[in-house]
């Protein structure tokens, strides 16, 4: 009988829970808040979940960061913004499975297009309409929103190279068993 590979060891959820706890002081200690728009670097505790850890552990860290988040800032959950926050950890984690057999470059150029493709998603689409859902003119906001994706797509995939490609990830890798 094969043997069922869990996502959830002991020594992942460790990691889980010390990238979700990243991610809270990232996203509320080193943030820029100005009404619609947030300039953070939060969500590459969360990418970097998904990478290290796998798509179901990364969007479980998105969640649970988000979820916490709400609770800490009084926010109500809204769910348009919860699913973009899981997202954020499936995305560059499916991307880098699919090029795990590649060279650096290929690598490289796999985490700028899926982070890329992610901040559009999430900043401009997902994260808007729950803000649209909550009251925000759409046509005001939308600019700015637009160019808060731009910003967030070169910073993150900038910042998840740098974390993908030192030392870091063969120990978690290691530890955790993760392909």
């Amino acid at each position: 009988m094969k043997e069922q590979k869990t996502h959830f060891t002991t020594i992942s959820l460790v990691y889980m829970a010390l990238l979700v706890a990243l991610n809270l002081v990232l996203m509320r200690v080193l943030r820029i808040e100005l009404g619609a728009y947030r300039i953070t670097v939060g969500y590459i505790a969360t990418i970097m979940a998904g990478i290290w850890l796998g798509p179901l552990p990364g969007a479980v860290c998105g969640l649970t960061a988000d979820l916490l988040g709400c609770l800490i800032d009084g926010y109500a959950v809204n769910p348009l913004i919860s699913l973009s926050a899981m997202v954020w950890g499936i995305v560059p984690a499916f991307t880098l499975r699919a090029l795990s057999a590649g060279n650096r470059k290929a690598r490289t150029a796999g985490i700028v297009v899926s982070v890329s493709v992610t901040s559009f998603v999430c900043i401009l689409f997902l994260t808007t309409a729950g803000l649209v859902m909550i009251g925000y003119n759409l046509a005001a906001i939308l600019p700015g929103r637009a160019l808060e994706a731009l910003c967030a797509a070169v910073i993150y995939s900038v910042l998840t190279c740098v974390l993908y490609f030192s030392p870091v990830t063969a120990l978690i890798r290691e530890k955790t068993a993760v392909p």
